[in-house]
């Protein structure tokens, strides 16, 4: 009651380890015992002097997650340039605060695209998510922070006759790889890794069953379990894959699209090496890329009335409204159809 210390109240944590806290009040001191007592009978208890900074738990973190080779690659680069070697990263992960994560933030808007920042926050806020899980923490601090304006550019797909200029400009051994992504839709590393058997020339399908690992070297079950997916094979991909085959034999293991020593590509070597330069001889637009033939694929079964849900499936799309964000601007207007569906529902019941 006069203000004077009591002395200092034991405690013991959940790991056997004793620490102590000193108190004006001797009910306050038994009340906090009595708290840290209840927290560690239910699982709560956090243990606020643990010393791991936030970048030394991230790199735990990194590691024992189930993450493919070239994920794992990623996140590791993004925790050791974003995370590590910043300010955030030496704090004490207990003593994070959301005020310095929107800090961390508004740095490093200054160096990175919008779209790579969310990339990097989302990457944090699964690390703090796993340190609740582990009771590092009572709650994630990285919330409703405020994230830098991201304009996505619109996209505009290539034409038919500017696909066709780009199969003209390739090297012929490529010709067919150009025709076969934007007639399939395919992801690169799955068109790369595209084998003669995946084709079912009779029934017209092709199975999507690998894609390539970035260095070229091995195949490895494609993206999600959606990508992995049976596609119709229109009949100008049929003909153009088997015009392939007479000119270049498939390897023993059934490749398609291999280089003249019979190895698969590399991506980076067909991006940089074989489809880049190709784009500057068709005349196409700076900066496209082999992706640009999967949104030729959407664009092309957009127009042509197919839904939503579907180019998602050909896609290999987790969720049609993935879809929708990227594509609805290409999707054909329905004004018409608006103004036809109710002048013909009026027509048809004789009030006109």
């Amino acid at each position: 009651p006069d203000g004077r210390r009591v002395g200092t109240m034991p405690m013991v944590d959940p790991d056997g380890r004793e620490c102590s806290k000193i108190f004006s009040r001797r009910t306050d001191a038994e009340d906090k015992i009595k708290e840290v007592e209840h927290s560690k009978l239910d699982g709560s208890y956090i243990d606020h002097k643990n010393p791991i900074t936030v970048a030394q738990y991230a790199k735990q973190w990194s590691t024992t997650r189930p993450h493919r080779s070239t994920t794992a690659t990623r996140v590791k680069s993004m925790i050791d340039n974003h995370i590590a070697g910043t300010r955030l990263g030496g704090r004490r992960l207990s003593a994070v605060r959301t005020s310095e994560v929107q800090a961390w933030v508004t740095e490093r808007s200054q160096t990175l695209s919008p779209g790579t920042v969310r990339l990097v926050v989302q990457t944090l806020r699964s690390i703090f998510n796993a340190a609740v899980q582990d009771r590092l923490l009572a709650r994630n601090p990285v919330t409703r922070l405020s994230m830098p304006r991201s304009e996505k550019q619109r996209i505009t797909p290539l034409s038919v006759i500017q696909v066709q200029d780009l199969a003209s400009a390739m090297p012929e051994r490529c010709r067919a790889m150009v025709i076969t992504q934007a007639g399939l839709g395919l992801r690169v590393a799955e068109l790369l890794a595209l084998r003669v058997q995946d084709v079912d020339f009779l029934r017209r399908t092709a199975r999507i069953e690998f894609q390539t690992t970035p260095d070229g070297k091995y195949r490895v079950p494609p993206k999600t379990p959606r990508s992995r997916r049976v596609l119709p094979l229109p009949e100008v991909i049929g003909k153009a894959l088997a015009a392939h085959i007479a000119e270049f034999p498939p390897t023993e293991d059934g490749s398609l699209f291999t280089t003249a020593n019979g190895n698969l590509y590399r991506q980076e070597h067909y991006g940089a090496r074989i489809f880049a330069p190709s784009v500057k001889k068709a005349e196409l637009p700076a900066g496209t890329t082999s992706h640009a033939l999967r949104h030729h694929y959407a664009s092309v079964l957009l127009a042509a009335g197919e839904s939503v849900v579907a180019v998602a499936e050909r896609l290999g799309h987790e969720n049609a409204a993935l879809v929708l964000k990227t594509y609805g601007h290409l999707m054909p207007d329905s004004e018409d159809r608006t103004r036809r569906a109710i002048d013909d529902a009026w027509t048809s019941d004789g009030t006109q």
